[in-house]
């Protein structure tokens, strides 16, 4: 009985001597939060979709009141949020404009040629790895989906063409999707721009290959940049790249294209 008493009174001893010394280190190493920094973090969307660039909401929240971070930073809580950032810092508001994911390819079973069977990990970096994607052109979607489940907003399905389909209405232009594509296949733009864009990346400059592979493939033959009055295509890398700045959105860059490489939004 005495050996049950004795055990009990050290154990309430111990408890007490554990507490006090918690309590001191809570104490010691207790460190100031700014009171701001709690704010923003309600101000947020709370997705944790590192669209910011960072970790999550909490590190944009430290960030961003340290001055390390945009007020718009935050691509789930647009233009809203970041005015009620703007609010709680006392800066000037900023403009927002929102952002979408653009699939860069085109290449569906029909035109795109399967390289073989893929028995592995149905995934798109498991392809990668073990045979540098399922199709024959090394820069088309391997289209096994990391993309539509690493997507927060449930913004992109499979197609039934064997591509990913994106939900404009839905996606954020967070960018998850073209951190885990293994082909970097997305591209994260403005949702209200204005003009072509091209549905391919493939940067080989091996022609004759190029239309064996895929025949939607861009066959570089720079009609698109020749023939707009603009002079808004740069085609010195193999893929058309459009400066929006210059665009009149007049579409015949996309007329003229044989491959029908090119796209225009905002239509």
């Amino acid at each position: 009985m005495n050996l049950i008493v004795y055990t009990v009174i050290c154990a309430l001893v111990i408890a007490f001597i554990l507490g006090v010394l918690l309590g001191l280190f809570k104490k010691i190493f207790h460190v100031d939060t700014d009171p701001k920094v709690e704010k923003v973090r309600e101000a947020l969307s709370g997705a944790n979709c590192g669209g910011c660039g960072l970790a999550g909401c909490d590190a944009f929240a430290g960030a961003v009141v340290k001055g390390e971070a945009p007020v718009n930073g935050c691509v789930a809580g647009g233009a809203e949020c970041a005015s009620k950032i703007s609010q709680i810092l006392g800066t000037a508001g900023v403009e927002v404009k929102p952002l979408v994911s653009f699939l860069a390819c085109h290449g569906t079973k029909e035109c795109a040629q399967e390289k073989g069977i893929y028995h592995g990990l149905e995934t798109c970096k498991g392809a990668q790895l073990v045979m540098n994607g399922t199709k024959k052109c090394a820069y088309g979607c391997i289209g096994l989906g990391d993309c539509v489940k690493v997507c927060p907003f449930d913004a992109i399905s499979m197609g039934k063409e064997g591509l990913p389909e994106i939900n404009n209405q839905k996606c954020v232009g967070c960018g998850k999707c073209a951190s885990v594509c293994p082909k970097k296949l997305f591209k994260i733009i403005e949702k209200d721009i204005k003009g072509p864009v091209a549905r391919c990346s493939n940067y080989s400059q091996n022609k004759p290959q190029i239309k064996k592979d895929c025949s939607y493939g861009c066959f570089k033959c720079g009609m698109c940049a020749r023939k707009c009055p603009s002079q808004a295509i740069d085609v010195s890398s193999g893929i058309p790249v459009i400066d929006y700045q210059k665009c009149t959105n007049c579409g015949e860059c996309v007329n003229v294209c044989p491959d029908k490489v090119l796209v225009l939004l905002g239509q």
